[in-house]
């Protein structure tokens, strides 16, 4: 069975905002506009329990080797590449919905998470994270910090 790659550190990096070019503003309008070069963002859920967080993503038609998955003790960025099918340049396309490229989501967590206790499983082209909650008790030794401001 293949492993999904989990890396893990203290803090999620975003990308800085970047001036959009004409194409780029109007790609949501008409996808044609830019079809080469379309960043799309994979829909998910996101709910918990008691114990745990847990994040399922739609990612039909990305392999596991295309994914990376970045977790902190308060967010988790699920970013890689779905690779398309050349499309034909002799047709003529009517409709077109399906987005590849990059992709990359951050997702701030509604809890404080225990690292050591991360999993993920990918089937049926959804990923699905699950990531244990740390006890409000445990967070005060692991992090030193008041439990007044989590």
């Amino acid at each position: 069975m293949e492993h999904i790659e989990i890396r893990f550190g203290d803090h999620i990096e975003t990308p800085a905002t970047e001036e959009k070019s004409f194409e780029e503003m109007f790609q949501s309008v008409n996808p044609m506009f830019c079809f080469s070069k379309r960043i799309w963002k994979p829909q998910m859920d996101i709910f918990e329990t008691r114990d745990e967080i847990i994040i399922q993503a739609e990612m039909a038609g990305v392999r596991r080797e295309d994914m990376v998955i970045e977790v902190s003790n308060k967010a988790v960025k699920i970013s890689g590449t779905r690779q398309s099918s050349q499309p034909d340049p002799t047709a003529t396309y009517r409709l077109a919905e399906i987005q590849f490229g990059q992709f990359e989501r951050v997702l701030y967590l509604p809890s404080v998470i225990d690292v050591e206790k991360v999993s993920a499983s990918f089937s049926s082209g959804f990923l699905e994270l699950r990531l244990g909650k740390l006890l409000r008790k445990n967070i005060k030794q692991k992090h030193n910090v008041s439990l007044d401001f989590l």
